[in-house]
């Protein structure tokens, strides 16, 4: 069971330009963790339209996290909680999604720049953005 999971926007700051924001990130990496299938799929659109990565450094950059992580499939259970959850604490359906996902993962933590920070879901799990120093 990992006990955080990295949301899409905060991994992209591995490739940006920001040496303090993907020193804070290699270090959330080094502590293991997990993503979903969709925050793979979401780098791959950010890296590709955004970025303007070309295929092969987009394919390389995702070989180099995924040792690091593991990666939760998206099945029919993560949908319907996520739905479950969007409503619920006034989610997108997208970042809904996600936060199923690390519920299903077992997680505590959902490191997420996005998301309201300190949110607790469930009981369960927290958001915490992993730029705010405390």
């Amino acid at each position: 069971m990992a006990a955080s999971f990295l949301d899409t926007n905060v991994l992209i700051y591995l490739a940006s330009g920001d040496p303090v924001r993907a020193d804070r990130v290699e270090a959330l990496l080094a502590e293991g963790g997990a993503i979903s299938v969709q925050v793979l799929n979401e780098i791959a659109n950010v890296m590709r339209r955004k970025m303007r990565l070309s295929w092969q450094e987009t394919i390389d950059f995702l070989g180099l996290i995924r040792p690091f992580l593991t990666v939760e499939a998206l099945t029919t259970d993560t949908h319907e909680l996520g739905l479950w959850l969007a409503e619920r604490y006034q989610l997108s359906v997208y970042d809904a999604q996600i936060v199923a996902a690390a519920r299903l993962a077992g997680c505590d933590t959902l490191w997420s720049e996005d998301m309201q920070d300190g949110l607790v879901v469930e009981k369960a799990l927290i958001i915490r953005n992993p730029f705010i120093v405390r």
